[in-house]
């Protein structure tokens, strides 16, 4: 099981840490992504972290401003969002892939087996 939380309101310009509890499960050995899915649109990636958190990726809307990690300790992920504006204004999600294989992320929402329930991020200018 995957719960995310931290969502909030926020103005533009502010920032937002949020989290992902995994539970029942080898974590450690789950790739995680973050996605969101604003009002009326298509669930999106924003960023993926591998297994040992070495090898990130982030979709370019929101390079330079998000930062993923993890603490496999803690099974636990991390969404770190700085400099909102108002078009991240979505539900978020965190997915975890479960391997063994060497692929360090993954990037197609078909690719995840475990999803949180989200957590709504508002934006406001």
């Amino acid at each position: 099981q995957l719960q995310a939380s931290g969502g909030g309101l926020v103005q533009a310009g502010g920032f937002l840490r949020l989290s992902c509890a995994a539970s029942g499960g080898p974590f450690f050995a789950s790739a995680v992504g973050w996605f969101r899915q604003a009002p009326g649109k298509e669930r999106e990636l924003v960023a993926a972290i591998s297994k040992s958190g070495s090898t990130t990726y982030y979709a370019d809307f929101v390079k330079g401003r998000f930062t993923i990690s993890r603490d496999n300790a803690k099974n636990s992920a991390y969404l770190q969002m700085n400099s909102l504006k108002p078009d991240d204004t979505a539900v978020y999600y965190c997915a975890a892939h479960l391997t063994w294989g060497s692929t360090p992320y993954y990037t197609r929402i078909v690719d995840y087996q475990y999803w949180g329930q989200g957590t709504l991020v508002t934006v406001s200018s």
